[in-house]
């Protein structure tokens, strides 16, 4: 009688806090926002569960999925944003994105409805790639330059691949076509543009304090800024320096895992046969709007992780490279569902909503894939790459030689970064412990 008491409220109080009471009847009853809670709960549970079984049954194939993963981001993902993460971090300290934002002032507000230091957000997201708008706008946000949705703004719009990748990665290294990196490229950032002038609208009917405008300063007036901020941060060279190098670290680290589990993610799901049914819908949709059904799982790889699904479109047999080219640039603007697991991760340091950033994502996918079908024909010269000129075909001729840079030594900037990451955090714990 005792143990069945204890039971009843056991259950009582389990019931209690799912939303689950009695209705007058002995009935049972739940409020639909508790059962969708529950229902939540139960396939993030399952979806565990099915990871780890597969893990368990393919092990081998968890392993190769797991280490292509890591060498994506040990020898290209690493050394390529690491410098860039550092002087962002070194330019806020010195207060130069103060003083950016004074003078992108008259350009940014009027365009974009947010302030002149989105431009230095939007330049430093665009020349070293995911996720470094977002970091920004948090590190904007953190700093109170930038009311919520300002900050929602300019993470919706300041994500992009960087050029490295598109000229390097894909036009060169996947596709074998140099001419190629141009038309992606133009697609991929003038996507970018089209979603900061539709974000612009984004919150307008909202109650937001408005972050102040700085119309009508002149540049003594934005140096001054820039002098008054450099002041206010307080920090020594050498602290702000070494406090840069570990946040930077420490993101990148946090990136590194999320391209190594979507890597994995990917790899378990295609074992699982899940892509697969996936894909039967998906070639119904390409077939209603007159792509190519064979693209349909390479895309879905794309959705999960950029540089997979960018290189089994690029090996896709017997479709036309005007296909390719949209399917792969709507995948370079959506981003990938690892890089927006890695934004939702940055994002979480601060009260910007992730909601609008993935809307955005869809936006600049479609903008992207509509402005590559329309320029490819007047933009792409397919014997560009044989004739030696300057001119369209520079970027991806350095691309090149940037990628095969990073391929041959981008590891071992790597392995020291780290290993100064270590000692540096050790010394910080030493000091702490004495």
């Amino acid at each position: 009688m005792f143990q069945s008491y204890g039971l009843n409220q056991t259950v009582m109080r389990i019931f209690k806090r799912t939303g689950i009471g009695y209705e007058k009847g002995g009935r049972p009853f739940m409020k639909e926002a508790h059962f969708a809670s529950l229902v939540k709960t139960g396939f993030l549970a399952g979806a565990a569960i099915v990871l780890a079984c597969a893990l368990m049954l393919f092990p081998k194939e968890a392993l190769d999925a797991s280490t292509r993963g890591l060498e994506m981001w040990w020898h290209v993902v690493f050394p390529s944003l690491l410098p860039f993460f550092i002087v962002s971090e070194l330019l806020i300290g010195f207060g130069v994105v103060s003083f950016i934002g004074v003078l992108l002032e008259p350009l940014m507000r009027p365009l974009f409805s947010v302030p002149g230091i989105g431009g230095f957000v939007w330049a430093m997201g665009l020349a070293s790639g995911n996720p470094a708008g977002a970091k920004l706008a948090v590190r904007m946000r953190q700093q109170k330059k930038v009311t919520r949705i300002e900050g929602e703004r300019l993470a919706a719009f300041t994500n992009s691949s960087n050029p490295l990748f598109i000229f390097g990665a894909i036009a060169v290294g996947f596709f074998h076509d140099a001419a190629l990196g141009m038309v992606l490229a133009i697609a991929h950032y003038g996507g970018n543009v089209l979603v900061g002038l539709s974000m612009r609208f984004y919150g307008v009917s909202e109650t937001d304090e408005r972050s102040r405008s700085k119309k009508g300063l002149q540049l003594t007036d934005a140096f001054l800024l820039l002098h008054e901020e450099r002041l206010k941060d307080g920090r020594t060279l050498g602290k702000l320096l070494g406090d840069a190098v570990r946040s930077s670290i420490q993101t990148l680290l946090l990136i590194g895992g999320f391209i190594i589990l979507f890597s994995v993610l990917n790899q378990m799901l295609s074992l699982l046969g899940v892509l697969s049914l996936v894909a039967f819908a998906v070639q119904q949709l390409f077939s209603l709007v007159g792509l190519p059904p064979e693209l349909a799982k390479p895309f879905l790889a794309g959705l999960f992780e950029i540089t997979i699904g960018a290189e089994q479109i690029s090996s896709t047999d017997g479709v036309s490279i005007w296909f390719q080219l949209i399917v792969v640039s709507f995948i370079l603007g959506f981003g990938g569902f690892s890089v927006q697991a890695q934004v939702a991760s940055i994002l979480t340091e601060s009260d910007l909503r992730f909601r609008p950033f993935f809307f955005a994502r869809f936006l600049h996918g479609v903008f992207a894939a509509l402005l590559a079908a329309l320029l490819f024909q007047p933009l792409y010269k397919p014997n560009a790459h044989e004739t030696g000129s300057f001119g369209a075909n520079a970027p991806a001729l350095f691309g090149e030689r940037i990628w095969e840079w990073l391929a041959a030594y981008g590891g071992m900037i790597t392995l020291c970064a780290l290993l100064y990451f270590i000692f540096a955090n050790a010394r910080v714990l030493l000091r702490e412990t004495d």
